[in-house]
């Protein structure tokens, strides 16, 4: 019988003495952890956990480079096919940040400083989590990411369909025909209107704005982005595999992650 491979994981925090104490604590509390890397900023961050490919990341919300809850998306976006998810910690002295920290399939929650009895708590929750995936049946990559991350799906009672958008622009409404529309992006609390002739936002969610379109004329890019099919002229790929769009009436490219790469590929 084999033995068990350890856990691996990454930490990220930018202040060197928050990241030697919660390295101690971690030891402490989970002697088995490995702790692969400790990246000082969100762009280290992202490349550490892609060359690793750790169970576990601890992750601290602002970050010079880029958040946590950023970091959280770049990772999911380019994680290989067949390999679970990281489990994702946000380690924080920021405790609004929480709601937009589960939003994004994080197993924990924990306010600075952490304390040894509270990442006893988080240290359970993550053993019960990788028991669980032991026993679960290997994941499909893009499927397991479309379950941990937030993605776009109607609700239950169909919504009125509506064919043009009110924005507000001040004190003036705009009413923008969603045939012209290029692309919703998706923010923190709106959705970005992207037209040729400039853009609005709309103050609901991506997912309630694509319940009243027509989906059939849009195609999902990313996690927070859909694109009209009607205005996509090219699908480049760059060396590292990842797909930008070339949209009519943007003079911009839209980034596609990889979990929507296979939509672009030639035939």
């Amino acid at each position: 019988m084999s033995t068990p491979v350890p856990p691996c994981a990454v930490i990220a925090e930018d202040e060197p003495l928050l990241a030697r104490t919660l390295v101690r604590l971690l030891h402490a509390a989970w002697p088995e952890l490995r702790i692969a890397d400790v990246a000082s900023d969100g762009s280290q961050a992202v490349d550490m956990a892609l060359e690793h490919l750790p169970q576990v990341l601890f992750l601290d919300i602002k970050m010079p480079g880029r958040s946590g809850l950023e970091v959280a998306e770049a990772v999911a976006d380019d994680w290989p096919d067949g390999r679970p998810l990281p489990l994702i910690v946000f380690v924080t002295a920021y405790d609004q940040y929480a709601l937009n920290a589960f939003e994004r399939a994080a197993v924990d929650y924990v306010l600075k400083p952490a304390t040894a009895q509270r990442l006893a708590v988080t240290v359970q929750r993550l053993r019960d989590r990788l028991a669980l995936q032991s026993q679960a049946p290997p994941p499909g990559g893009r499927a397991e990411l479309m379950q941990r991350l937030q993605t776009i799906s109607a609700p239950a009672a169909p919504a009125e369909r509506i064919k043009v958008i009110r924005a507000g622009i001040g004190n003036t409404v705009r009413m923008i025909p969603v045939a012209d529309v290029i692309c919703l992006e998706a923010t923190e609390k709106y959705v970005n209107v992207v037209t040729a002739s400039g853009e609005a936002l709309v103050r609901m969610s991506l997912r309630e704005l694509a319940a009243r379109i027509a989906l059939t004329d849009f195609v999902q890019v990313h996690r927070s982005v859909l694109v009209n099919s009607a205005a996509i002229l090219s699908a480049t790929r760059d060396e590292n595999g990842h797909y930008s769009l070339a949209l009519r009436g943007l003079q911009r490219p839209v980034k596609v992650s990889r979990a929507f790469g296979h939509l672009f590929r030639a035939m």
